[in-house]
């Protein structure tokens, strides 16, 4: 895998420094030292071989719930996006740990984002453009939720409707682009 080297300002990251992970975690020689996260990741792509893709972010308000254990349930049709009833959220571990990457892993093998707590959110998917989409629009859930949460009302679909809106998904925007098209 290819991963930002650890310490490294995003915008002073050239191409050049960005490092080569190999399946074991070892690193050619030469190279920056990876991320502290390197584990996570690498144990999602594992987990996730169908994603080629992941972004890590420290968003707002996904971390906000994330540090309070919150979940993002199916307050809104769109949680859907992440495969899934809700947003999971997995529990701590210190940051650059085998546990951590083994809790991210259990987190995406059946989502394509979840929250990690006390720490921030990930998003998987099979493009990075596709991976910083969708943490993008999870990054927009979770300040909707927060919003309804501090309302005091949160009224969540029940899951016959999360598995309509699963279906509806797989042929919604860019995922209907990659059906193929019948003659």
């Amino acid at each position: 895998m290819l991963i930002t080297p650890t310490g490294s300002r995003y915008e002073d990251t050239e191409p050049d420094d960005i490092v080569f992970v190999d399946g074991d975690g070892s690193v050619p020689e030469g190279q920056l030292k990876p991320s502290s996260e390197w584990q996570f990741h690498l144990a999602a792509y594992h987990a996730r071989p169908d994603r080629h893709a992941l972004v890590h972010t420290h968003s707002l308000h996904a971390t906000v719930l994330a540090c309070a254990h919150k979940p993002i349930p199916a307050f809104h049709y769109m949680v859907g996006v992440v495969g899934g009833k809700d947003i999971p959220c997995v529990p701590y571990a210190t940051f650059g740990t085998p546990e951590l990457a083994r809790y991210v892993a259990e987190g995406l093998s059946e989502r394509d984002a979840c929250l990690m707590a006390n720490h921030g959110q990930i998003a998987s998917g099979t493009s990075l453009s596709h991976a910083l989409e969708l943490a993008q629009e999870v990054e927009v859930l979770a300040s909707q939720y927060y919003k309804v949460l501090v309302l005091g009302a949160v009224h969540v679909l029940d899951d016959a409707e999360m598995l309509t809106i699963a279906e509806r998904l797989k042929a919604y925007g860019r995922n209907a682009e990659q059906t193929p098209k019948r003659r």
